[in-house]
């Protein structure tokens, strides 16, 4: 029985659809109706969670002290295998206790900072286009979300020297992500120095999210945010175990840098949750500790379905800059047809599935984004039923 007289909050409202879950319906009608569907929309690792990790969870599922409440700052192992990886990978040196934090994936955290550190009004300085998690939880928190509009003849950097002087004066938060979703651009270490300076200069907390640092290609190694000096005064980083090992299921991601704004975070957290189960604590610690043969054959898996798939789409008129870190490619649509309408034409028509990129927000119509999460016998498939049906990088024409 649908109960009329009961309204969900102002906030939900306000909300638009989350296109991933609205893909999910039409992914489903679709094989209802016997589509054999390439699903290139989410960010989804197809590769298996690495062995020694899945045995380090089941081996610490078998311990009865893993079945209670875990600390709600986590476990100081794998606050310390955070802390480790950190200095292995970066030269970045944290303190376990209070600088490391583990998280229900870095999305949940993402959200919850805004919730932490937002209110009603607040200028929140976000890209577009963005990862949805950067805008949608300071929407939900009330904030004001000031729209960063990328371009490519920018290379999708950000334009500090954009940001109007009265806006930069108000901007409490500014959200960003080099290597970027969706983008799949990269940032120089000079660009993240200018963020520092300028987000030093206004008074504003610096959030950066390196979900996709470790997926870099052709020797290309990312900046961490924390490399740079004054960087852990006002700013913290967000990572996932999710893209790198696998493990988007398992839900563990983490948070380091500042220990006052990570602390704020922890506060908010233990009003709504319990922390991450100490088995999979145990399990990412495992991961983190891996060696670096392990990244080195995940790395190359994504650059050869990149290349792959940015020589199949050339060969139907597109010209897709070649990436050097994430699991996507950004790839414009072919001219006088729209991100929504074109990902649908695809789904419809082949059976290829990709994400519009005005899911990412405002900046990102006129693209769609690409996972390179098949393998190219599969990218091959989507890639000659494109051909079949017509589908080139020309100016559209309907019907």
């Amino acid at each position: 029985m649908k109960l009329d007289w009961i309204s969900p909050a102002d906030r939900l409202s306000a909300l638009p659809p989350y296109v991933f879950a609205r893909l999910d319906e039409l992914k489903a009608r679709a094989r209802e109706q016997g589509l054999d569907l390439i699903d290139l929309g989410m960010g989804n690792p197809d590769g298996p969670t690495p062995q020694p990790v899945v045995e380090a969870a089941m081996e610490a599922l078998q311990n009865p002290a893993n079945h209670g409440y875990p600390p709600f700052e986590g476990t100081a192992n794998f606050r310390k295998a955070i802390t480790d990886w950190y200095a292995r990978r970066y030269g970045v040196q944290l303190d376990p206790d209070g600088e490391a934090l583990p998280l229900l994936g870095s999305k949940e955290g993402l959200t919850h900072l805004s919730f932490a550190y937002v209110n009603p009004g607040d200028v929140v300085l976000v890209p577009s286009p963005a990862y949805p998690a950067h805008f949608r939880g300071p929407a939900i928190a009330g904030g004001d979300i000031y729209p960063l509009l990328l371009k490519p003849e920018n290379n999708w950097l950000i334009d500090l020297a954009a940001i109007p002087e009265e806006v930069a004066r108000r901007a409490k938060i500014l959200y960003f992500n080099y290597p970027s979703n969706p983008t799949a651009a990269t940032a120089p270490r000079e660009f993240f120095e200018d963020v520092v300076a300028f987000a030093r200069q206004h008074q504003i907390l610096l959030v950066h999210d390196q979900a996709y640092a470790e997926l870099a290609f052709d020797g290309y190694q990312p900046t961490s945010l924390l490399e740079i000096p004054g960087a852990k005064e006002i700013g913290v980083e967000f990572h996932t175990m999710s893209k790198t090992y696998n493990m988007a299921g398992w839900r563990v991601g983490f948070v380091v840098g500042n220990r006052h704004i990570i602390q704020g975070l922890r506060t908010l957290k233990t009003n709504l949750d319990y922390g991450l189960f100490s088995v999979l604590q145990t399990a990412a610690e495992t991961a983190l500790q891996l060696p670096d043969v392990y990244l080195h054959e995940v790395q190359e898996r994504y650059r050869t379905r990149r290349d792959f798939l940015i020589r199949g789409l050339g060969e139907l008129g597109w010209n897709v800059p070649k990436t050097l870190a994430t699991m996507y490619l950004w790839v414009p649509c072919p001219p006088g047809i729209g991100s929504t309408d074109f990902a649908l034409h695809l789904l419809g028509e082949t059976g290829v599935v990709v994400t519009p990129g005005n899911a990412f927000g405002e900046g990102g119509e006129g693209y769609v984004r690409i996972s390179l999460i098949a393998e190219c016998d599969r990218l091959g498939e989507a890639l000659r039923r494109m051909k079949d049906e017509g589908i080139h990088y020309k100016a559209w024409q309907s019907g």
